[in-house]
């Protein structure tokens, strides 16, 4: 399942996402460079770094799996249907996809779910007091777009596949 040849908003957006998650990855390997030279250099490292890294590196996951989704790179396993016709392949993935939709809305849902009640206890990090809600807002808005774009692959494959 590959992206298709002309890609629409739905395919430049994920790909803004999933560059967005690769430039908080490479800030936060600048954060943790520098807190271990700094460590190194003095005996003390940047308060709170595995606060920063930690729910950094959660939401830029979440970036990432939409684009994965969107090249057909994501979770595949075809030991049973290698030798299978084409056509049946094709629509057995838009189908599988269509179920990854399911999951990635479920876990939209209680992500934000978890979210919302993060805010109303009011939960926040040990050393920098961090409110981490909103790291959980983030995740919750890319597994519902992840769900988006499983769908409309889904629907893509399956259409190839009619054809």
């Amino acid at each position: 399942m590959a992206a298709p040849r002309h890609p629409g908003a739905l395919d430049h957006a994920t790909m803004l996402l999933a560059l967005a998650g690769g430039l908080l990855v490479l800030a936060f390997a600048v954060v943790v460079t520098v807190s271990v030279a700094r460590r190194w250099l003095t005996g003390d490292g940047i308060p709170g770094d595995f606060e920063l890294v930690q729910n950094g590196l959660a939401v830029a996951i979440f970036a990432f799996l939409p684009v994965c989704q969107l090249h057909g790179v994501n979770i595949l396993v075809d030991s049973f249907t290698l030798r299978a016709p084409p056509r049946f392949q094709a629509a057995l993935d838009g189908l599988w996809a269509l179920a990854y939709a399911a999951v990635a809305l479920l876990v939209a849902w209680r992500t934000a779910i978890g979210a919302g009640e993060t805010f109303a206890s009011g939960t926040r990090s040990m050393v920098l007091g961090l409110p981490i809600a909103w790291a959980m807002v983030l995740a919750a808005a890319f597994a519902l777009w992840l769900a988006v774009v499983a769908a409309v692959t889904g629907w893509r494959v399956l259409r190839r596949a009619r054809s």
